[in-house]
């Protein structure tokens, strides 16, 4: 805190002892001892309270930081999941227009049935 030598040290010291006396020094000096203390440690807990507020602050950023990239994240992926989707769509579309209905069925199998043929009564 202060830079403060031992000569400076005697000279307040003397100076305490002619003007509060020699019967009265030891009590004043205790009491100052209890109040310097005092005052350290509410210096330290300011200093831990502090400190501990810049922390939670840097938490607070760091994890709005990986909300965001998070977030990003997902957009991306659903962006991915979409395209690929569209991309296989399209290509199962272009893959049933190709073919034909007759070349669709096996040889040898029955031709399927659809919904307009098997509501027709049979003769």
């Amino acid at each position: 805190m202060f830079d403060v030598g031992f000569t400076e040290l005697m000279v307040i010291a003397l100076v305490a002892l002619i003007v509060i006396g020699p019967e009265r020094l030891p009590r004043v000096a205790r009491t100052a001892g209890h109040l310097l203390g005092r005052l350290q440690r509410y210096v330290s807990d300011v200093k831990a309270d502090i400190n501990r507020e810049i922390q939670l602050e840097d938490l607070k950023k760091l994890q709005q930081e990986v909300a965001e990239q998070a977030r990003t994240m997902e957009a991306s992926l659903n962006k991915h999941v979409q395209s690929v989707e569209t991309s296989l769509n399209e290509s199962i579309a272009q893959g049933i227009g190709d073919k034909p209905d007759a070349a669709a069925a096996p040889s040898g199998a029955p031709p399927s049935l659809t919904s307009a043929d098997s509501e027709k009564p049979k003769v």
